[in-house]
């Protein structure tokens, strides 16, 4: 059974100026798929669609075959977590406050938090690399530290899917690149289930296991990074000359902006 299906999905957040048109995807468990697309495109209303933020006005979006409108807020928060692009905190918790807090779905009445629930929060900083960062507040962090502490508390959800929405906004390159590396280990160790959404394509060509390409709130493309990042679909999507060669550790497509104005495949 698909993780997630979304079936002819459609929104809009102002009357005659669609967002989403008529939107059908599904996720398999243990897949690591990722949104692409120019700004505006529809990427982040997809992604909280499926994480019910928003409702769809039409078609539908199902979990495990059950519509998401369907699950009590306290169930879906132990199967899915959510990472927005920017995550005010408002109050000067402590890292390891925040991180803890993704806890709150598997504590039951006013109990306090358990040995294990503890354990858990500190493993998922010390797998985000912020545990150095614990007791620190949180409006003290860098961008990006702030940012691997909100993964850390997703992890920390212990969630069947995680929906990350840019998660390398703010992060450096080494991070990018651990926290890529850090969903597919996740994937291969606890059968984490992975939606992303991102605007870095080589990224999305080296981790993902199937890229969904989206241009004006429609899907135009959905498969394999070799199938979706294409220099012709690039071309017309982004409207942006590129050179496609394949990585020379992974084979996957890796795409360089083309200086000459003249796309080409190798």
């Amino acid at each position: 059974m698909n993780v997630l299906s979304l079936h002819n999905v459609s929104f809009s957040y102002h009357p005659g100026t669609p967002t989403l048109q008529d939107v059908s995807l599904s996720v398999s468990p243990g897949e690591f798929l990722t949104i692409v697309g120019p700004n505006g495109s529809g990427k982040s209303t997809l992604l909280k669609l499926c994480g019910r933020m928003l409702t769809p006005q039409k078609g539908s979006v199902a979990l495990y075959g059950r519509h998401v409108s369907d699950y009590p807020r306290i169930e879906l928060a132990k199967r899915v977590a959510f990472v927005s692009q920017e995550s005010n905190i408002q109050f000067p918790f402590t890292v390891f406050e925040v991180v803890l807090m993704g806890r709150a779905p598997h504590c039951s009445g006013l109990a306090f938090e358990s040995k294990k629930d503890i354990e858990t929060a500190v493993s998922a900083m010390e797998k985000t690399d912020i545990a150095h960062l614990a007791h620190q507040p949180v409006s003290t962090l860098s961008g990006g530290e702030r940012q691997r502490a909100f993964i850390a508390r997703a992890l920390a959800q212990q969630p069947e899917l995680i929906l990350l929405d840019e998660p390398n906004a703010h992060l450096d390159i080494a991070h990018q690149v651990e926290v890529f590396g850090l969903m597919k280990s996740m994937i291969a160790e606890a059968g984490l289930t992975v939606v992303a959404v991102s605007h870095d394509l080589n990224l999305a060509a080296s981790y993902s296991d199937r890229v969904a390409l989206l241009r004006c709130g429609s899907l135009v493309a959905v498969g394999t990074p070799g199938e979706v990042l294409s220099g012709a679909n690039i071309r017309d999507v982004f409207q942006t000359e590129v050179l496609i060669d394949r990585h020379p550790l992974h084979g996957a497509p890796r795409i360089t902006l083309s200086n000459r104005g003249v796309g080409k495949e190798v």
